[in-house]
């Protein structure tokens, strides 16, 4: 072929300061780019086998090497695919072309950072020049008698394209790598991006130091293939043992016999694994697989619970196994990783425009070809097809769920600690899941039964129609436990910060249906009536009582309530409304983001028992000089059974008990 210069065919100069500084968040990505395009013309070359316009070569290996040089500063990436010819690199190299090329241009001119581009597979082989001073592409066609084509190009908008010299079929890219990028002649460097972003390409990719020392193994004579190469043959002598016999003389024996090995040049071997778990049929996988391929792609020794093996060929494509991992109790800390690949080539993790946010607390991979990658995140999110998928996942997942719990409940009931963060999450985010999980939603109580909403409601029907209790706190709430228990009332445990807004959504959809956390208000089933002639008494009675502990502890907007309790011994307890509790609770959730929750008190009631006889002492003894201690001692009895007290108030109350037992000694 005559030799040829020309300028690149683009809708503007500066097309490759974009390329270099814009089009991908990530440089090393450029890998990726280069080694799918190599998977391609590998796949483009095997269809056409399949048709019957070319026929493979029998003994053929399809593989992508890549070649990681730090003494030249090179990288260079080479397929035995469909290669090109001189016009096809005219067409697909010196025409920079993809659709709204000039849209491109205009909106991501001078916005580095402002917006993520997911992927440009169309302009893959160009993200080279982000890390490149100049590029070279050496292709020879697999038709018959094409010519090698040789193509370099500095960075600039002039190339220069002539006959090269390469003889087999396929394609070489040689990136002459800048001196900000020279980490990508580094092996290992290399070996991590392949890792993270090729580790489960449909071909096989080889990565190659030429500077590194060879290697070899020692093997037996039959398990040498075809592609080893022999380096020599080794006689390894039989191994003897002296030993003594029981008349004292001594002998040698034969350990192992004589035995013949030859030593090999060791293999690479493939980084790729070319069919990984979720390109199989479920029945085609199994326990241990499924197990091994959680611990392999997310570093996480320890077992899932179970998983979802996605399979979807109509009306789009989707294989994908979602994980559901031991989590930890705390919403803040809950944190999956979903893996999202397009054609067994990684993208990205947890893109929350294709995958449902409460997704993003499980762990998994999810490969959708169909998904338009092409685009900015911002078009994901108004793509219709996009949400498609996402409700196609949503779905699944919920019948997993359902399906768990009816036909496998004790499995579920063992399951559910830990998923159920993850599931009252979904409900929150997502309307259509929480619709299908509805019944399969589980209340632990205090005799630690799994119960549905209705089964709670059934348990304390008799005394509280149509309310639930809960605990959050099982040691802080334990003065109010018991007495529950010894009225026979049932609570839930909601010791998870998602619960209060889980429970303000199910109030919100069963408008009959409230939720009271123990200490709130005390219902009747633990006070005594108290008869109509003792009204007026009891009022005077509390009226005195706020007198004398607003005094002792310097309150004056101190709430007192009075109350004649069944138990006797409990002297004092306080109680905060459960509007209060939900927004405390509210509040702890987004600390985070800059929002103390103690800078909002909740409103408390003190309540005493007129049934107790230190309350009765007080009553009885209103001017006497111990009256003030006791106040104050049975307000901070009653604080420190809900709350840790603040270090001041601790030192006082430990200084005043050792005055009160003092007081007892006299």
């Amino acid at each position: 072929m005559a030799g040829k210069q020309g300028s690149l065919s683009i809708n503007s100069e500066n097309i490759f300061p974009i390329i270099k500084k814009w089009l991908y968040s990530d440089h090393d990505i450029f890998i990726r780019e280069l080694i799918s395009n190599g998977s391609d013309a590998i796949t483009k070359l095997k269809k056409l086998d399949v048709i019957g316009e070319y026929s493979i070569p029998e003994g053929n290996e399809f593989k992508i090497r890549v070649i990681a040089d730090a003494e030249n500063k090179t990288l260079t990436f080479i397929d035995n695919g469909i290669g090109m010819t001189a016009g096809e690199v005219d067409e697909y190299i010196n025409q920079i072309a993809f659709s709204g090329a000039e849209a491109f241009l205009e909106h991501y001119k001078g916005k580095a950072d402002e917006e993520q581009i997911i992927g440009h597979f169309g302009l893959g082989f160009y993200s080279a020049f982000m890390v490149s001073e100049k590029v070279t592409i050496d292709s020879l066609s697999y038709r018959e008698g094409a010519e090698a084509v040789h193509w370099d190009c500095d960075g600039s908008t002039e190339y220069t394209m002539d006959k090269g010299d390469r003889t087999e079929r396929g394609t070489t890219i040689t990136l002459y790598l800048n001196e900000d990028s020279l980490e990508f002649a580094n092996e290992y460097r290399v070996h991590e991006v392949l890792d993270k972003y090729c580790s489960f390409m449909p071909v096989e990719i080889y990565l190659e130091n030429p500077n590194a020392e060879p290697h070899y193994d020692t093997v037996d004579p039959d398990e040498v293939t075809e592609k080893d190469t022999v380096i020599e043959n080794i006689v390894i002598p039989a191994e003897t043992q002296e030993i003594e016999k029981e008349d004292g003389a001594k002998e040698t024996i034969q350990v192992s016999p004589e035995k013949n090995q030859v030593k090999i040049l060791r293999r690479p071997v493939s980084i790729s694994d070319t069919a990984p778990l979720w390109t199989k049929h479920p029945n085609e996988c199994t326990e241990e697989e499924y197990i091994a391929f959680y611990r392999k792609v997310f570093s996480d020794y320890k077992k899932p619970l179970f998983w979802i093996h996605l399979n979807m060929d109509y009306p789009f494509n989707l294989k994908g196994i979602l994980y559901f991992p031991k989590v930890n109790n705390q919403y803040e800390s809950l944190e999956g990783t979903i893996k999202l690949f397009n054609n067994q080539v990684f993208i990205a993790d947890n893109i929350k425009e294709v995958i449902p946010e409460f997704l993003m607390l499980l762990k998994g991979v999810i490969d959708c070809p169909d998904l338009p990658l092409n685009v900015s995140r911002s078009a994901l999110q108004n793509d219709g097809f996009v949400r498609k998928i996402s409700d196609y996942i949503s779905k699944k997942v919920a019948d997993k769920l359902t399906g768990m719990c009816k036909t496998e409940k004790d499995e579920y009931i063992k399951y559910w600690d830990d998923i159920s963060p993850f599931i009252k999450f979904g409900c929150l985010k997502d309307e259509k899941f929480a619709e299908k999980i509805n019944d399969c939603i589980l209340f632990k109580n205090l005799d630690n039964e799994y119960l549905t909403l209705k089964e709670c409601l059934e348990k304390n029907e008799e005394k509280h129609k149509n309310v639930i209790f809960y605990i959050t706190d099982e040691v802080a709430q334990s003065q109010y436990i018991n007495m529950f228990r010894e009225e026979n009332i049932d609570a839930v445990r909601l010791t998870h910060s998602i619960d209060s807004a889980f429970i303000t959504q199910l109030e919100h959809k069963n408008e009959d249906v409230k939720f009271l956390r123990i200490d709130t208000a005390l219902n009747e089933s633990l006070r005594e009536e108290i008869p109509d002639a003792d009204k007026e008494a009891a009022e005077a009675e509390e009226a005195s009582l706020t007198e004398l502990f607003r005094k002792a502890l310097e309150n004056e907007n101190l709430n007192i309530k009075m109350e004649y309790l069944k138990n006797k011994n409990i002297s004092s307890m306080i109680t905060v409304s459960e509007e209060s509790h939900r927004m405390q609770e509210m509040f702890k959730m987004y600390a985070m983001d800059g929002i103390d929750a103690g800078m909002f008190g909740a409103e408390e009631t003190l309540v005493l028992n007129a049934n107790n006889q230190l309350v009765r002492y007080i009553l009885a003894n209103r001017d006497s000089e111990h009256v003030d201690l006791i106040c104050r001692q049975l307000y901070d009895l009653a604080a420190i059974s809900k709350k840790q007290l603040t270090p001041e108030a601790m030192t006082e109350f430990i200084a005043r008990s050792n005055e009160i037992m003092m007081l007892l000694t006299k």
